[in-house]
């Protein structure tokens, strides 16, 4: 084994990590803010909305990501859609992850206790307010768990978008292999860089969970 071929090919490798933590934290925020939407648009619309949000839950997680990515980004031209390959990968994760978080989402507003909305609503509390101050802060300590595992799912979904030409770490481990033909040192690097990314990611999570919990408390 050749470490020195990962030195050679770092500047190329950190430029590619670079790119998947973007892309990470672009379609991570955009999924959970689209499925923080759906479950709130869940909770108070009427029955025929909810059967289409539904419907997408279900086709969205029923289909794999790499197939919903070459819908997007090879079927797209064919409606009049035509994304790079970087917005075109942001635009897959929002969708991929937009059903898991709103499935969290609801999970968790459904966990936030009856007596504190119906108190919020006896004292005149709009819905959207009680949106924001109680099943948000409330349901969110139950959830951060589930959405903090799920985010480091999306890490390793990243990958699948060299598929389409996105310039990821992924996509530069590959580039790597072909060049050199050293498939065990660019799956190595590719492995510490996942593995570095979720340890840090898993770290915050614990942080906020502990925060957030404190700050309820301390609120309470």
């Amino acid at each position: 084994m050749d470490l020195s071929i990962i030195a050679e090919y770092g500047p190329l490798l950190l430029r590619g990590f670079f790119i998947t933590v973007v892309c990470w934290l672009l379609g991570t925020a955009f999924g959970a803010a689209l499925g923080l939407l759906i479950a709130v648009v869940q909770r108070y619309s009427n029955a025929p909305v909810r059967w289409v949000l539904q419907i997408y839950i279900e086709i969205i997680r029923g289909t794999p990501f790499l197939v919903q990515l070459f819908l997007l980004y090879y079927g797209g031209p064919m409606i009049g859609l035509r994304l790079d390959p970087i917005p075109a990968g942001l635009v897959g994760l929002t969708i991929y992850g937009s059903p898991y978080f709103a499935e969290i989402f609801r999970s968790a507003f459904r966990a936030v206790p009856l007596g504190l909305i119906e108190a919020a609503r006896a004292i005149g509390m709009a819905e959207l307010s009680i949106v924001r101050r109680i099943l948000l802060p409330v349901g969110l300590v139950s959830a951060l768990p589930a959405l903090v595992n799920f985010s480091i799912i999306l890490t390793k979904e990243t990958v699948i978008l060299s598929i389409i030409t996105v310039p990821e770490l992924m996509y530069q481990t590959q580039y790597m292999s072909t060049m050199t033909f050293r498939y065990l040192e660019a799956n190595l690097a590719l492995a510490l860089f996942f593995w570095i990314f979720v340890e840090v990611i898993s770290r915050i999570g614990r942080r906020l969970e502990v925060r957030i919990t404190r700050h309820l408390i301390e609120r309470s």
